[in-house]
């Protein structure tokens, strides 16, 4: 049977290159996206292949979402059908904002996940994000999925607001599949990168951005101390595809995605000079402003994703971050 794979966010990191890959294994694909942090020249390549269908859409458009389940009920009936929801997956003009995170991130995936389910879909991913850790988001080995978590309240910042919504998300991805009514899992990123992000908004392109265009790099205090992991987007969405085609892994738990290898952000900041070919000592840093909530680290256990579903991140940091400069600075590319 054929099999057709609708995801949302479609113009986004995740989503993009996710289609990328099932296309290039024989699935069609329908995508959609209101680019509010997406990139139309990522679309513009998807819509080469003939079995790419694309919707400038709004997930929270009720009448648009009315359209796209028509057309793919009138279209694709015979066919085998996945949902793969990587809207608002992780991004920072989320984080601030309750009304818009509760829309697009609670009441959107559930409207999905229903429809989904009433439109004959067989299996559901569901993009959440290691923010839900907030301040117990490290532990020795990292933490694991089942571990009791923490979320910071309003009293310490409206940023985990957006962690609260993809937690509830969780929920209604395990109620679902306990009922029996489709096969799905919730996917736990941490700090996915790319070298096809538009923005400046995440922290690596911010690096390699201030310091090709200022020779200085702004970061909030919280840097000093800081470590992270950075998990390249091929990896991620390799994760997607790994579960996806893993229906043993469709249980309607959490997966961990991440990477192992930790790093300090300022380090970061020097690796990144240095692969650029300047010397720490032209580069200056800049520390201004503190983010409340924001734990000093964030390390998750893999190792759930790696015995269940055979998968391990395959790309190092530094092959990772060589790749995004040489798109941002040397080919110097504008994506619009």
């Amino acid at each position: 049977m054929s099999k057709l794979v609708v995801i949302s966010g479609a113009a986004g990191m995740t989503g993009s290159k996710t289609s990328e890959y099932l296309l290039n294994h024989g699935y069609v694909v329908i995508g959609y996206d209101n680019f509010f942090c997406g990139s139309r020249s990522l679309i513009e390549n998807l819509n080469k292949n003939k079995n790419f269908i694309f919707f400038e859409y709004d997930i929270n458009n009720n009448s648009q979402m009315d359209d796209l389940f028509e057309f793919i009920k009138e279209n694709y009936s015979d066919y085998e059908k996945y949902f793969i929801n990587c809207a608002a997956v992780v991004h920072t003009k989320h984080f601030y904002h309750p009304d818009n995170t509760f829309k697009t991130n609670v009441l959107g995936m559930k409207n999905l996940l229903d429809r989904s389910i009433l439109n004959g879909f067989t299996k559901y991913i569901n993009c959440s994000t290691s923010e839900v850790y907030s301040m117990h988001s490290y532990q020795e080995g990292g933490v694991k999925e089942e571990d009791a978590i923490l979320l910071a309240t309003a009293e310490n910042s409206l940023r985990t607001s957006y962690a609260a919504g993809k937690l509830l998300t969780e929920f209604f991805m395990k109620d679902a599949v306990e009922q029996g009514k489709i096969k799905g899992c919730s996917i736990r990123f941490a700090n996915v990168y790319s070298p096809d992000e538009v923005y400046s908004d995440h922290i690596i392109p911010h690096i390699i951005d201030s310091v090709r265009d200022n020779n200085k790099v702004v970061l909030l205090e919280n840097a000093k101390e800081t470590r992270r992991t950075f998990l390249n987007n091929y990896d991620s969405c390799a994760a997607v595809v790994k579960l996806l085609e893993n229906d043993n892994c469709l249980d309607g738990t959490i997966y961990n995605v991440g990477t192992e290898e930790e790093i300090y952000i300022t380090d970061l900041v020097e690796k990144i000079v240095s692969i650029i070919g300047k010397e720490k000592t032209d580069v200056e840093i800049e520390f201004k402003g503190r983010r409340s909530a924001d734990p000093p680290r964030r390390l998750l256990s893999i190792a759930k994703i790696k015995n269940l579903a055979g998968w391990s991140p395959k790309i190092s940091l530094d092959e990772g971050l060589k790749e995004c400069i040489n798109k941002r600075i040397h080919n110097n590319e504008a994506l619009v």
